[in-house]
């Protein structure tokens, strides 16, 4: 990946801290950046290692929507914690919760969604074919392995269990 675009993304993480001290009149660590985020995940957020994982085979095809979407809603995730889980045993904050989509509004006037919508194309694996009443369901490796050892999955949409998808016989 382009060390251009790597240095594009720390400067846009470091803005957003900027950002969210000014905003929030509070002092807060400024979270380390890595580029070793694996599979379909654009990114991730450690929170208490205080740092944000990118994916960069994502970040490499989509520069602009990592910039503008992305590191805000990586490191929201971090505020969260900072602001209202640490510490906190009995509290179960939730990752895409109240706080969470009302900084992502406040400090970057963003709607915050959970998942993202760029091409997975390059970084999806292997998917194998299964089925509900919805239609056909893809499965990554890890998944198809549980499958055939007897753990079953359900389809998000009609909650009905996943079958494989036979070979189409001629």
């Amino acid at each position: 990946m382009d060390n251009e675009v790597k240095l594009q993304a720390q400067m846009r993480l470091q803005h957003c801290h900027q950002l969210a001290e000014q905003q929030l009149q509070r002092r807060f660590p400024l979270p380390s950046l890595s580029f070793d985020q694996r599979g379909r995940i654009a990114g991730s957020a450690r929170l208490q290692a205080n740092h944000i994982r990118l994916n960069a085979v994502l970040l490499a095809d989509n520069a602009e929507e990592f910039m503008r979407e992305v590191i805000p809603h990586e490191f929201c995730h971090l505020l969260v914690w900072q602001l209202y889980g640490r510490g906190s045993l009995f509290k179960r904050i939730q990752p895409h919760g109240t706080q969470w989509k009302g900084l992502m509004k406040s400090l970057f006037n963003l709607n915050g969604t959970s998942t993202h919508r760029m091409d997975i194309s390059k970084v999806a694996g292997q998917q194998f074919p299964y089925h509900c009443q919805c239609g056909p369901v893809h499965l990554s490796i890890r998944r198809h392995n549980r499958m055939q050892k007897g753990v079953i999955y359900h389809c998000r949409r009609c909650q009905q269990a996943l079958v494989p998808q036979l070979p189409a016989q001629n």
